[in-house]
């Protein structure tokens, strides 16, 4: 599981398409201390070490993983949000991730208040279900609260502040790009399970 807090950003070094998966090889002094079979969410996605170095480790993405993800747009030298999975005691300043990511959501509003920034995301169509006012959704990795939700447009509004743009990738979102998103699974669970009764009823 994870936090949302974002940990750091790495450098993608090495990417190499295999059959029925690409495997990519990250720096960043974090994976000084990972193991392999670790859990890493690399721009929100749950991924494992399959190897190690000095300040390096490397992923396989499936290529199911590709599909759903904005994973298989990586590029070498680009830079992704990286977090280790939660220890169990420790302090949870964010929400309860868990790296599923499903579907990507597209930036359609990127407005500029002095050091922060105002966004807004368009999401897809089966998303719009699971997410609400005040709750909560992961959006490359970092745990955001919506501030507004417009359901005819399909639109979520995020407010960044200055310190979650220092410390992500998410100061470098132009219009258009893409995200990937996590949504809260305890609202899904919900969710789901009211749509099944209904059904029966």
């Amino acid at each position: 599981m994870y936090t949302g807090i974002v940990q750091g950003t790495a450098q993608v070094t090495s990417i190499e398409l295999d059959a029925g998966h690409t495997r990519i090889v990250l720096a960043h002094p974090l994976f000084d201390t990972v193991d392999i079979g670790a859990s890493v969410s690399v721009n929100g996605t749950c991924l494992t070490v399959t190897a190690y170095g000095s300040g390096t480790a490397s992923f396989d993405i499936s290529q199911r993983t590709a599909e759903i993800t904005t994973l298989k747009d990586l590029r070498i030298d680009e830079w992704v949000n990286i977090e280790r999975s939660h220890r169990t005691g420790e302090e949870n300043g964010g929400h309860a991730l868990y790296g599923h990511v499903e579907t990507t959501a597209r930036v359609v509003l990127w407005h500029v208040r002095g050091d922060a920034v105002e966004a807004e995301f368009q999401l897809d169509p089966g998303t719009l279900a699971y997410v609400f006012k005040k709750g909560f959704i992961g959006l490359h990795g970092c745990s955001l609260t919506i501030d507004r939700l417009d359901e005819a447009r399909r639109t979520l509004t995020v407010n960044l502040i200055p310190q979650t743009l220092a410390l992500t990738t998410l100061k470098g979102l132009q219009v258009g790009d893409r995200v990937n998103v996590e949504i809260d699974q305890t609202t899904r669970t919900l969710v789901d399970t009211l749509h099944r009764v209904l059904r029966k009823v």
